[in-house]
């Protein structure tokens, strides 16, 4: 146990160190470039439809009619146009927030790792335990499962004290099935993902808990953004690299520590040992299982 607290320390400090590094940096910066570019393509072929779509609907609310008029008559004709433009700014948003960060995200990590792997361990094995298709099934499963986590514990979210436990716990889980898989996928077996899995889930789930708390920062600028609509181009964007940024760090926090644990596990079994087996003893049957 110690020294998988040991191992835990020493991975969070060298993740924060790659942070620096100019690749980790253009990786975080990359997100904002291509939300740019995705803005401005989608700007260009439906702005001005959405737009239109938008004020009309707004001009088809009684109430709303009246308050377009009090502006008319005050020399401002273009009220609706303005706010059906920033409806469609904070509607179309989010969306291309979660699309640039799974596209992101998908690529990011295995970038990451691979950097960790040839700087720290250059010569390690590759067992090509887990295929892209086998990860995208893992993260589409645990996501699944997390999601429906969220929807069950919905309840609890009236009290705020036990929605700041139970989310960051939920996501904490997902980020650790994710990032730890990811992280072995290229250079453990089967059978010593499983292990690793076993042996250190305390911490896996120890570090998928504080990336999830991180994880919340940017929605705290991402939430002031849609308060003060007069700094949304500024604060969104910082929301953006900062969530990039988090999950660069996350990456390489779990890249560091599930290939360290893998070289301590090979190192202990010899050169010429197979990969450890966990033992299905009575009633760890279940653990076992639910760490594949």
């Amino acid at each position: 146990m110690l020294a998988s607290m040991s191992l835990l320390l020493d991975s969070f400090w060298r993740a924060l160190a790659y942070c620096l590094h100019k690749r980790v940096i253009a990786w975080s910066l990359f997100p904002l470039l291509l939300m740019a570019l995705l803005s401005w393509g989608l700007g260009y072929l439906f702005w001005a439809d959405a737009v239109l779509k938008v004020q009309s609907l707004l001009d088809g609310v009684g109430w709303l009619h009246t308050v377009w008029l009090w502006f008319q008559s005050h020399g401002v004709g273009y009220a609706s146009e303005v706010v059906a433009s920033i409806l469609v700014v904070l509607g179309a948003t989010p969306v291309l927030v979660v699309l640039v960060l799974m596209l992101v995200g998908l690529f990011m990590a295995p970038v990451l790792t691979d950097l960790v792997a040839q700087k720290r361990f250059p010569q390690m094995e590759k067992k090509h335990g887990g295929s892209f298709v086998a990860s995208v099934l893992w993260s589409g499963g645990s996501t699944a499962i997390a999601l429906l986590a969220l929807i069950v514990t919905l309840p609890l979210w009236v009290f705020p004290p036990l929605m700041l436990v139970v989310t960051p716990l939920i996501w904490g889980w997902l980020t650790y099935r994710v990032m730890a898989f990811d992280a072995l996928a290229d250079h453990a077996s089967k059978e010593e993902r499983r292990s690793l899995f076993v042996r250190h889930r305390l911490s896996l789930i120890l570090m998928g808990v504080i990336c999830g708390y991180l994880g919340m920062a940017p929605g705290i600028v991402w939430v002031s953004g849609l308060v003060f609509l007069a700094a949304f181009w500024i604060l969104i964007p910082i929301a953006i690299w900062i969530y990039a940024l988090v999950f660069a760090f996350s990456a390489l926090w779990f890249a560091h520590f599930c290939l360290a644990a893998l070289a301590q596990q090979r190192g202990q079994q010899g050169p010429g040992e197979p990969s450890a087996q966990v033992p299905f003893a009575p009633g760890m049957a279940g653990s076992a299982s639910s760490a594949l």
